[in-house]
């Protein structure tokens, strides 16, 4: 049993981060964000499609988000579909176009938004943590078939310790910077 490889368990890591950002970006804040609309599923030609298979999305101003639905028999079932989504949009046709202007966040909606951040931000922690463990099970694996010595396993978990801290640090990083986006008045 070799040691664990360190660019394995920093690729695992910035996935955790990767999905997180993710994530994070699909939350509302109080500017359009063409990835706001992302989840959106249509029914579209007898099957459940994307928004973005089915029309063009742009942010025109900091407060709107038009869709140009390609199919003008579409756009009854596109508008359906953003108002069903649950994000809370108020779509409005203009022929094969849609616009959908962002309504302004109250407090305690902003408060909401900021409470799911901290729940995806402790998920993602909980991922990179369990690489890490990941990672400090192999090493005591590599240790106990003595394919690693006692030291180089305590150097190892150390560099593992390091590359667990640096991936926590940018999860609250990201955090921090859309809580302070979110609260924005």
């Amino acid at each position: 049993m070799a040691a664990p490889d360190a660019s394995d368990l920093k690729r695992r890591m910035e996935g955790a981060l990767e999905a997180f950002r993710k994530e994070l970006s699909g939350l509302r804040t109080g500017r359009a964000s063409a990835s706001l609309l992302e989840p959106v599923t249509i029914e579209a030609y007898g099957a459940r499609m994307h928004l973005k298979e089915v029309g063009t999305v742009s942010v025109p101003e900091p407060r709107l988000i038009v869709v140009q639905v390609w199919d003008r028999g579409m756009v009854k079932a596109v508008e359906k579909g953003i108002r069903d989504s649950g994000l809370g949009l108020n779509p409005q046709t203009e022929g094969q176009s849609i616009r959908v202007p962002l309504p302004d966040l109250t407090q305690e909606r902003r408060k909401e938004l900021a409470k799911v951040a901290h729940k995806y931000a402790e998920q993602a922690r909980v991922a990179v943590r369990n690489v890490r463990r990941d990672g400090m099970d192999g090493l005591k694996k590599a240790e106990k078939a003595g394919d690693i010595s006692q030291d180089e396993h305590k150097g190892l978990g150390e560099k593992v310790q390091a590359l667990t801290d640096q991936y926590i640090k940018l999860v609250d990083d990201a955090l921090a910077a859309k809580e302070k986006d979110i609260m924005q008045v």
